[in-house]
């Protein structure tokens, strides 16, 4: 305790603060190789398993031949005695369920499905084992292709399905009255293709029998601990207490370390039934193949305006292709339930219709991926506004600019009931169009470059939570986000939280919140994330709302803590507690009379209680807070995407030349971490737009097996991308904040695909599927002069 009689300065540290940019914590430990991934764990006595994949989309399955010097290491379905399959369902009418076996068990429903796995002392020696095992299959007919899956006379992936499809959702808000005088109708058929996720690190399960605390341990690399463990309890029928997660470094995920594998079930019972540690490392070609999809939509969409550019109404049909399986949590229709929801976007309507299909085809099933759905529907609404300008002859941002919602408007409610809580659409599209110069661009057009401009401006909706996902009848649904505090006896501080790190930077974050509320040095604050044992339930780290639900989690435990601090500092400072001042480390009286170390405090707390007052209270220096949003509608972050393209007609390659953003995150936690967030969205947005294809031929066949096949952007690819940052504080969060995770991946699409079509609009010729690879280009190039001639 020491005595302070100079006025007390502005006692924040704005160098560590919300708001601030201070270095990442976590990047001394990754730069410097001491991070610690699943594939670094190993344990005495561990087997590796290697999985006997089908190489067939759609087959029956007969005898299954073990090898005679092995047969007590292969394991089929019939061996999991114990174990149940994965069961994903939706509480929305019409939904079909289905039931992913952990080991497929009479039939195979896509390449790559697991059939039988094989142990051993390495991988090696396991793969070396299942190259002996013998698999009688019967090929049947594949589903491969969206569009006809659900005719007739295609077979069914189920048996006890009437057709090949999940779920059709239907909605009509005022379509019929909407189109009324309508002068310009386009209407446009758009494709997203079938991508692969691809983290730095694929997926990676160790598990083994703890027999004095009598409990799985399962080291698996996931968003969602929590939620996998209580994944794994319903498969292999154990209580909560019989299971623990732990997530250690995980590198990447993207939503696709956002699920319960079959992998994860089968390492867990394996570990369990025999009493050894398992483990099983994806390898690249397994995810590429068998495991890792996501984004293939279909649109038909129809957008109807006035003379004066005025959007009326958007009617569409879209088809996802879900795949083979309904996937646990988030079901089999998360992507085809939000296009509905979420395909207007930005702008005002007076009609919307909409109707969409989840259907079923002999491809693994489809994963959420980084802008989950908002992609697609981005791409197709963007491009379809671009269509309407065209008709009317205006440009592409002026239609925009005219159908925004306008800020003054905000709060807004739009015509499928979406809150949007703050923030300026047209001001964010301004300063695109004026960074991007179109008139610049235009001039250079005329004069002979063959060049083209595009934009699209977008919402990302994050951060939503228990109303929403009740609406959608998928397993899990959110509810309000704990955090707990604790003061260390040396004044360190402890956070705890459900949520999981993959990259999104929370261990910084989330310690300058705390720094926001106790003065604590980010230095002194350490994050324990995701261990089930160790943090409270939550639902993971998905739909960009870590900064806001564990963020306003940390905020209010913390806020509590402190509260409990200056009761105690006041008491031996001889003052109030309302008069202390947290900061630096230290309580501190507010005019600066005397001041108190918070690593005083936590010993007088833990060491030595007698000094402290009678009335003290008892609870102590740790807590568990919990929070909500004021609604739990979700934030709506937003960014206005504009890109200037080269295209060279005689290849059909495509070359960015400028690139920029203006994105609204409300207040940033971190600017950097917000800057990285949206930098890594974008290249992968990039890739979306021009590269990326998991294709698959007629018999369901994956036509990329290894990243030689499989194109991913590189460094070349990316332009120097110009960030502008606008900040509307959201009136719903505890600073203000919104999500920002998945927004760089949104725009680039669409922006791209509308350039590309400006570059060759005078040829009369437009692009409208994904990705714009060269051939598609010279297709679109020959279609035109084709339809010329």
């Amino acid at each position: 305790m020491d005595d302070c009689t100079d006025a007390a300065p502005d006692l924040k540290d704005r160098g560590q603060g919300v708001g601030a940019s201070p270095l990442r914590l976590e990047d001394a430990r990754y730069l410097t190789g001491r991070g610690r991934f699943v594939a670094d764990i190993k344990l005495p006595g561990m087997l590796d398993v290697a999985f006997v994949r089908s190489p067939l989309a759609h087959a029956r399955i007969g005898h299954i031949a073990k090898p005679d010097a092995h047969a007590d290491a292969v394991f089929v379905a019939a061996d999991l005695v114990g174990a149940k399959g994965i069961r994903a369902d939706s509480g929305l009418a019409g939904f079909r369920s289905s039931v992913q076996p952990i080991l497929a068990d009479a039939k195979v429903r896509h390449v790559g499905e697991a059939i039988a796995a094989c142990l051993a002392p390495s991988r090696a020696l396991a793969e070396d084992i299942a190259d002996e095992v013998v698999v009688d299959l019967e090929e049947l007919p594949a589903v491969h292709e969206m569009t006809t899956a659900r005719d007739a006379e295609m077979p069914l992936l189920h048996e006890d399905w009437e057709e090949n499809v999940f779920l059709e959702t239907a909605v009509d808000y005022d379509f019929d009255a909407g189109i009324a005088g309508a002068a310009a109708v386009v209407k446009r058929t758009y494709r997203t293709s079938r991508q692969c996720m691809a983290p730095m690190e694929g997926r990676g399960v160790v598990a083994y029998w703890d027999n004095q605390a009598e409990q799985l341990v399962v080291y698996t690399a996931t968003q969602m601990p929590h939620i996998v463990r209580t994944g794994l309890c319903e498969c292999l029928g154990l209580d909560h207490g019989r299971v623990r997660v732990i997530p250690p470094d995980v590198g990447g995920g993207f939503g696709y370390k956002g699920i319960l594998s079959t992998e994860e079930v089968f390492v867990a019972w394996a570990a369990m039934t025999l009493r050894r540690p398992v483990r099983w490392i994806e390898d690249r070609r397994e995810h590429l193949t068998g495991n890792a999809n996501c984004r293939e939509h279909h649109y038909e969409i129809i957008g109807y305006a006035s003379a004066d550019g005025t959007l009326l109404a958007v009617d569409c049909e879209a088809i996802v292709d879900s795949g083979a399986y309904s996937i646990y949590p988030f079901s089999a229709c998360l992507e085809a339930a939000q296009v509905a929801s979420i395909l207007p976007g930005p702008y005002r309507m007076a009609g919307y219709r909409c109707r969409t299909w989840s259907v079923a085809t002999n491809k693994p099933a489809i994963l959420p991926y980084r802008g989950v759905a908002r992609t697609g529907v981005c791409f197709a609404m963007e491009l379809m506004m671009d269509a309407l300008a065209a008709e009317l002859g205006i440009e592409g941002h002026e239609i925009r600019a005219k159908n925004l919602v306008p800020p003054e408007a905000m709060p807004f409610t739009n015509i499928t009931g979406k809150y949007f809580d703050s923030g300026d659409y047209p001001e964010a599209l301004r300063r695109a169009v004026e960074a991007i110069d179109v008139p610049a661009v235009r001039a250079r057009q005329k004069a002979g470059e063959r060049i083209g401009v595009g934009f699209s401006i977008f919402c990302e909706q994050g951060a939503h939570g228990t109303s929403v996902y009740a609406g959608w009848g998928i397993p899990m649904v959110p509810g309000a986000e704990q955090a707990g505090a604790r003061l260390t006896p040396d004044g360190g501080l402890e956070l705890r939280v459900g949520v999981q790190s993959h990259g999104q930077s929370l261990e910084t974050t989330l310690a300058q919140i705390a720094h926001e509320e106790l003065g604590v040095p980010i230095s002194r604050v350490r994050l324990v994330h995701g261990d089930t044992a160790l943090t409270p339930y939550s639902t993971g780290t998905w739909g960009s709302r870590c900064a806001v639900m564990a963020g306003g989690a940390v905020a209010a435990a913390t806020q509590k803590l402190g509260e409990r601090i200056r009761t105690i500092a006041g008491h031996l400072l001889q003052v109030p507690a309302e008069e202390i001042v947290l900061a630096g480390g230290m309580a501190r009286t507010r005019q600066g009379q005397g001041k108190v170390s918070l690593a005083e405090i936590g010993r007088l707390w833990y060491l030595g209680p007698q000094h402290l007052p009678a009335g003290a209270e008892l609870a102590g220096l740790e807590v568990t807070e919990a929070y909500k949003p004021q609604r739990d509608t979700g934030t709506f972050s937003y960014a206005c995407h504009a890109v200037v393209v080269s295209l060279d007609i005689e290849t059909g390659s495509v070359r960015l030349l400028d690139y920029v953003i203006v994105e609204d995150a409300g207040v940033m936690i971190n600017p950097m971490v917000v800057d990285g967030q949206v930098l890594g969205g974008a290249a992968q947005g990039i890739g979306t737009a021009l590269f990326e294809e998991m294709a698959f031929d007629a018999s369901g066949q994956p036509m990329a097996a290894t990243f030689a096949d499989y194109h991913l952007p590189g460094a070349a690819e990316i332009p120097a991308i110009r960030i502008q940052h606008m900040e509307s504080p959201s009136p719903l969060t505890r600073f203000g904040q919104k999500g920002i995770g998945e927004s760089g991946a949104i725009g680039p699409p669409a922006a791209i695909a509308n350039a590309v079509n400006d570059a060759m609009a005078d040829l009369g010729a437009s692009i409208g599927e994904l990705p714009i690879k060269p051939e598609r280009v010279l297709g679109a190039l020959a279609a035109q002069k084709e339809r010329a001639a």
